[in-house]
């Protein structure tokens, strides 16, 4: 079995150096996770999964584990009322209950973006590891060290653990729904407009940048642009790319140790979205599908604020007096068109129509999902001041 390289040569090594064991991106990986476990000395382990997940990866996980005589019962997570398995207080109590209940050494996360959220706050509240086995390439916080969660209904991001090690299995990950793999396409989409909010924050209002990080988000964004077409496909190497950027960029936020290089506006539109569908019973939307939507919102802003010019921000010498910078960086944000294009490609969803989002809700996001983060100066932000 050949390892995939992930990401550029230069980040060879990242996982050691942001205090990762083992990063594991290939064919077969899962078999791999049960003699790390054991190398590790652990006797009794938790499996998180939902009942989708378990068939992916869990069964596998469970059969390899009690084989090799490390007891590895099943938390599988509830759908709350409406159908959907989300990060909220009865997930993550159902979780540590389990881990209490069996005495669990470590969590083994075998899903996506929801179930490593409730793991990772899970194991962190235990003061125990967790491991991560993702089962489709749709989110970029496989290696995050925070975890998004609803309490009482807000979104709301706390500070936990990242995962020891990652294995990540194209055999599985090719396998993913093909709207899970345009959700991991739409997320690293929305690096266009969360980079550029990144820079604009620290010209306009001092927020601290770092090169690096931004370097190695924006040469993930470009491996996925290049292969959108084995992307939609579905095909290894497409994968591969795909996975392998979205957990570089995940490096990318803990090298710089906040969320800037990989969440701007865009991502404050797809967290305001997805409060309303709360509020209103709704089932949830995947988080890429918004994300990328929400970057076409974005960019057709930003591009309308470009060609305006600097009128607008007279007073505001920070902006006004850097406007002709600010602006070429606009420009190097696709237009909606483009981006709409690419999304095409790999099947997800271009529109907020697309995804049952009003006008009105549009409308009302562009004017306020900027008090999500009030502390993250992005152009958004800076717009509706002005």
């Amino acid at each position: 079995m050949r390892r995939r390289r992930m990401g550029s040569e230069q980040q060879e090594g990242m996982h050691r150096r942001m205090g990762m064991e083992r990063l594991e991106l290939r064919a077969g990986a899962i078999r791999l996770v049960t003699p790390y476990l054991a190398e590790k000395g652990y006797r009794r382990v938790v499996i998180v999964a939902d009942a989708h997940t378990y068939a992916a990866a869990g069964k596998t996980l469970e059969e390899d584990l009690t084989a090799a005589r490390i007891a590895a019962p099943v938390s599988r997570i509830k759908p709350n009322a409406i159908g959907d398995v989300v990060a909220d207080e009865a997930s993550i109590v159902q979780l540590l209950l389990d881990i209490q209940q069996h005495q669990a050494e470590a969590v083994v996360a075998a899903g996506s973006g929801t179930l490593h959220d409730i793991a990772r706050y899970a194991a962190y509240t235990a003061g125990i590891p967790f491991v991560s086995v993702p089962t489709a390439p749709s989110v970029d916080g496989f290696n995050s060290k925070g975890a998004p969660l609803l309490i009482r209904g807000d979104k709301i991001t706390i500070g936990a653990i990242g995962p020891d090690a990652i294995f990540a299995d194209l055999d599985i990950l090719v396998q993913a729904p093909p709207s899970l793999v345009a959700a991991g396409f739409g997320d690293m989409l929305g690096k266009h407009t969360s980079l550029f909010d990144w820079r604009f924050g620290a010209l306009a209002a001092g927020e601290p940048y770092l090169e690096e990080a931004a370097v190695m988000t924006r040469s993930a964004l470009r491996q996925c642009m290049d292969q959108a077409g084995l992307i939609a496909k579905r095909d290894e190497e497409g994968i591969a790319v795909l996975t392998g950027a979205l957990i570089e960029s995940g490096f990318a936020m803990l090298l710089f140790g906040q969320s800037h290089p990989a969440s701007g506006a865009e991502h404050h539109l797809s967290h305001y979205w997805e409060m309303e569908c709360i509020r209103q019973g709704r089932k949830q939307l995947l988080h890429g599908a918004k994300v990328g939507v929400a970057c076409i919102e974005i960019s057709k802003l930003y591009h309308r604020l470009a060609e305006e010019g600097a009128g607008r921000w007279s007073g505001r010498e920070r902006i006004g007096g850097q406007w002709e910078e600010i602006a070429a960086l606009i420009g190097q944000i696709p237009d909606a068109e483009t981006l709409v294009g690419v999304l095409r490609t790999v099947g997800g969803p271009t529109s907020p129509a697309d995804l049952g989002i009003s006008e009105e809700l549009v409308a009302r996001s562009l004017r306020e999902a900027h008090h999500i983060r009030p502390n993250r100066y992005t152009l958004l932000h800076a717009y509706n001041e002005a």
